[in-house]
């Protein structure tokens, strides 16, 4: 824990607070990484492995290297962010520069070429991918890092964050709604009678995909634009070498707290890649819902995310980031498996009646809320972290606490996928098949295989968590350091 020794009888902390036209205009960019994960996350398995017929432990690879080679390049980006001298700041140059090439290399990923072999399309996916995740984290990393700089109030960081995850969450959401409802229904054949199934609705879903990413860009980045006076400058210009910048990294990154979070993301980064990569498996084919019943399933997180936007500021005033997570996450990560439990036991009934619907319904708006709230208490954390690492290096460092709580989550979050794979491949779900040509005994599997490992996973993250120490004393004690510091 970083506590700082301050004068008995410290000044009072006055501190700026953010207009509510930059605070939506700064989580409405957050629906640009939201939908790029979503593609990623739940479709890109799915369409390269049962659609254009991939093989799934390739695309399971693919994602993997491009998702290790994205954590790589994220902390560089963040390293960079922080000591980029612009009239423009530190951070509004990288997010403009992103927006172009962000949305126009999402829609390339999903019309691969015809006719290409395996090997082909896995240089496709690869190459492809860590482009588009390299051009989104150069507006994602600095967006990130302006919750900690445009506001150093314990609360209101918190509040920042929760736009964020509401937008990302919501507009997210509302494009994989509009693709299971709109999109992929108006795809159906005779000879496809599931339009997820078919090649050309991921046409239509990339373009339309590209267009929200590039506007989300656009508007955060412009919204947020008057701010640029009141962040906080760069140090001083100085010779950076690979050296320095290693040795400097190090030194900001070294302590308990960050540490903390680090393993946690790493344990909750894997999970969610199995979670993610497989969700539309477990829908599809372990419950066996319609297109229609998926997205109202998807259409629950609205709710969900109002859910979790109003929990998480609540748990900030009331007891505090860090019990707040650890209460709230518990409950959501220990609740998210159980209805696929209750079918595995006989509890439920097999189909996709009324009585199983609603019960995953319900289950799913709930858990999901709580969920957004965990998340946007831990980002609120790591934006707590930036003025220890200030009091003991002399530099500010939100960009690199942005990308490096990424890094570790980033490199095993394809494992994730791979672990994925694998559940696919050791239930007997075998790339091209449909829900009706998959045996009982394979659907049953996959949930048994599926609970128990995202389950251990979560667990893990929690009790990782639980040696993050920061407590909202310690923050402003931090804040009344820096403020004695730059008086002089």
């Amino acid at each position: 824990m970083n506590i700082a020794v301050v004068d008995p009888a410290p000044a009072i902390l006055v501190q700026r607070r953010v207009p509510t036209l930059t605070r939506l205009a700064y989580g409405f960019g957050s629906v640009a990484p939201g939908i790029r994960e979503g593609g990623f996350n739940y479709f890109l398995l799915l369409f390269y492995s049962q659609v254009i017929g991939v093989d799934a432990r390739l695309v399971g690879l693919a994602i993997t290297l491009g998702l290790i080679t994205d954590a790589i390049l994220d902390t560089g980006i963040g390293y960079w962010s922080d000591n980029l001298h612009s009239r423009w700041g530190r951070r509004h140059p990288l997010m403009y520069a992103s927006a172009l090439p962000f949305a126009v290399g999402f829609f390339l990923i999903w019309i691969p070429p015809a006719g290409w072999s395996n090997t082909a399309l896995f240089w496709y996916i690869l190459v492809l991918g860590v482009i588009v995740r390299f051009v989104a984290s150069l507006f994602e990393v600095p967006q990130t890092a302006l919750a900690a700089e445009m506001s150093d109030d314990y609360d209101e960081r918190s509040s920042l964050v929760a736009y964020q995850y509401y937008f990302g969450w919501t507009v997210g959401t509302l494009m994989t709604v509009v693709t299971f409802a709109l999109i992929f229904p108006a795809f159906v054949t005779a000879a496809i009678p599931n339009g997820q199934f078919n090649r050309d609705a991921y046409t239509v879903y990339g373009l339309v995909a590209s267009v929200v990413i590039f506007l989300a860009v656009i508007i955060c980045t412009a919204g947020t634009h008057s701010q640029i006076a009141h962040l906080k400058p760069p140090p001083p210009k100085r010779l950076l070498s690979l050296r320095t910048g290693l040795a400097e990294i190090g030194e900001t990154l070294g302590n308990r707290a960050f540490m903390a979070l680090f393993i946690a993301a790493a344990f909750g980064a894997v999970a969610t890649g199995v979670a993610t990569a497989l969700t539309f498996y477990v829908s599809s084919y372990f419950w066996g819902f319609t297109s229609g019943q998926q997205a109202l399933l998807s259409l629950s997180v609205m709710v969900s995310a109002i859910v979790g936007g109003v929990l998480a500021p609540l748990a900030t005033r009331t007891i505090g980031k860090r019990r707040g997570a650890f209460i709230i996450g518990m409950a959501a990560f220990l609740g998210a498996p159980l209805p696929i439990f209750l079918r595995l036991a006989g509890v439920l009934p097999t189909g996709n009646g009324a009585l199983v619907f609603g019960t995953v319904l319900g289950f799913t708006i709930i858990d999901v809320g709580l969920i957004i709230a965990f998340q946007i208490l831990a980002g609120s954390m790591m934006a707590d972290l930036v003025e220890p690492a200030e009091l003991k290096t002399g530099r500010r460092s939100e960009g690199l606490f942005s990308a490096s709580t990424k890094l570790l989550g980033k490199l095993v979050q394809g494992l994730g996928v791979s672990i994925a794979a694998f559940v696919l491949t050791a239930a007997g779900i075998k790339a091209g098949a449909t829900p009706a040509d998959v045996p009982a005994d394979s659907v049953w599997r996959l949930g048994a295989l599926y609970a128990p490992v995202v389950l251990s996973l979560w667990m893990a993250m929690m009790l990782a968590l639980r040696f993050y120490k920061i407590e909202r004393s310690d923050h402003e004690d931090n804040l009344r350091a820096l403020a004695a510091r730059r008086a002089g």
